[in-house]
Parts: C-alpha cells; structure tokens; sequence
C-alpha cells in the first residue's frame, strides 16, 4: 500500500518544513556545501538548488513508478493529482509558496500527474483487442 503514496509529497512537505521553520527571510540561498573543482572554480549548492535536486529524483521514480498496470496505479494517479493540488492551491494563496522553487516543485508534480495518465491511457490502447 505504501507504493501508492506519491513520492512527490517529501519534497512539497520539505518545502513547508523549512518554511515555517527558517529563521532568515529567503532560507532558500543558505549554502549547503561548496566544493572547489578542478578548475579552480567554486561551485555552492543552496538549499533551494538542492531541494529541486531532491525534486527530480523524486519525479524519477515517480514516472517508472507511473509504467506499472496494476490495480493500485488509479490510486497512485489519484494521490498524484492530489499532491498537484496542494501545491497549486499553496501556490496561489501562501506567500511563502510564491518562489521559484515552489512553482518548479509544482511542477515536477504536474509532470509526474499527466506522465502517469499518459503512460496509463498509451498502455491501455495495447491491451484493449479488436476481433
């Protein structure tokens, strides 16, 4: 039952934990590591730039996850589309949501939604038979 919950939801719960609980006005250009390449160049991760990092692997699994024909893929696309919602409706009435990470995470989610539907309607079309 757990392979039904949308792995989306971590990011856009991450996003309200640091919310609520940053102490500086914008915590999303704290620098979580730097690491000094090669080139001599500097190249810092912020904390924004890591939680999109997360974001994608997230969306990642979401979308092999989207590839299963099983009974429990209406359920998964459901919660998807509600996890979507969240972070449309969060985007449009919290002013903490309205960053660009926020509506980059919204969407990921949009893309995990309409990727699950599209891979659920293109398999379908192969298992229906014409005689």
């Amino acid at each position: 039952m757990l392979s039904v919950i949308p792995l989306m939801i971590i990011p856009f719960i991450a996003y309200n934990v640091i919310l609520v609980t940053g102490a500086s006005v914008n915590p999303w250009d704290g620098t979580v590591f730097s690491v000094t390449l090669i080139s001599g160049g500097q190249w810092t991760m912020s904390l924004g730039a890591l939680l999109l990092a997360v974001g994608l692997l997230f969306l990642f699994f979401e979308i092999l996850k989207s590839t299963r024909t099983s009974n429990t893929s209406v359920l998964d696309h459901l919660f998807s589309t509600i996890v979507f919602i969240a972070f449309l409706v969060e985007f449009l009435i919290v002013p903490g949501a309205s960053t660009s990470i926020f509506f980059l995470l919204m969407i990921m989610a949009l893309i995990d939604v309409m990727a699950g539907f599209s891979v659920s309607i293109r398999s379908a079309g192969r298992d229906v038979s014409y005689n």
